[in-house]
């Protein structure tokens, strides 16, 4: 098993990025916030995990190793492969997995395109107890930072997370233009905004959880 790459970010694409280890381009798929931490032409370490089939090998990458693992354990329910199991996880963290797992919240874990009710009962009732409890992951485990290079560029990768999760694009405009007011007004999971003409930054994983939810309402 590969259990982490470090290289250099070659290219970063809206499901992918490729990263250069000694002289060889792997292609690495990723959840949304993991790519949003990608910056070609920059070193960067991700946590993987190779999933073999007759007809292919495709190496996942993960900005945690609790992330690398939760993905693992969610293979594990029936009808969850490795693509709804990264659509899993760039909608929830593991924690929210977790929770939402022990309380049932079935709300919760349908608003991961491609998981219905009865789909969610079933993870439920074949996962309760075996992801673990919240904060039991490896707290410093981030092994890329996630938060968005810039100002502009947030919006374009959280765009980006929810077209590759299966929403279309006239959607993802408008669900960042409801909560864009918002997170740049707070800087959500970044710094405030210090002081006129300086924009609050953005963290791309909380933009695209905030927009995910606004998506499911409608």
């Amino acid at each position: 098993m590969i259990a982490h790459l470090t290289g250099t970010v070659c290219g970063v694409a809206p499901d992918g990025a490729v990263i250069e280890v000694g002289g060889v381009g792997l292609l690495v798929q990723c959840t949304p916030a993991t790519l949003a931490s990608l910056k070609p032409g920059e070193r960067a370490r991700v946590a993987t995990s190779l999933v073999v089939r007759e007809d292919s090998l495709t190496l996942y990458g993960f900005g945690s190793e609790d992330e690398r693992n939760t993905f693992e354990l969610l293979q594990t329910a029936s009808g969850v492969g490795p693509r709804l199991a990264l659509a899993m996880l760039g909608v929830l963290t593991p924690d929210a997995l977790r929770r939402a797992v022990a309380a049932e919240d079935l709300v919760a874990l349908t608003t991961v395109p491609g998981i219905g009710k009865k789909g969610a009962q079933r993870i439920v009732l074949e996962l309760a107890g075996r992801l673990g409890a919240a904060g039991d992951g490896e707290a410093g485990g981030q092994v890329t930072a996630l938060a968005a290079a810039g100002q502009a560029a947030w919006r374009e990768q959280v765009r980006i997370g929810l077209v590759n999760l299966g929403w279309q694009a006239r959607d993802a405009d408008a669900a960042i233009s409801v909560i864009e007011p918002e997170l740049t007004a707070s800087g959500a999971g970044g710094q405030q905004d210090t002081g006129a003409g300086q924009a609050a930054q953005v963290d791309v994983a909380v933009a695209l959880r905030a927009a995910l939810r606004v998506l499911s309402r409608t």
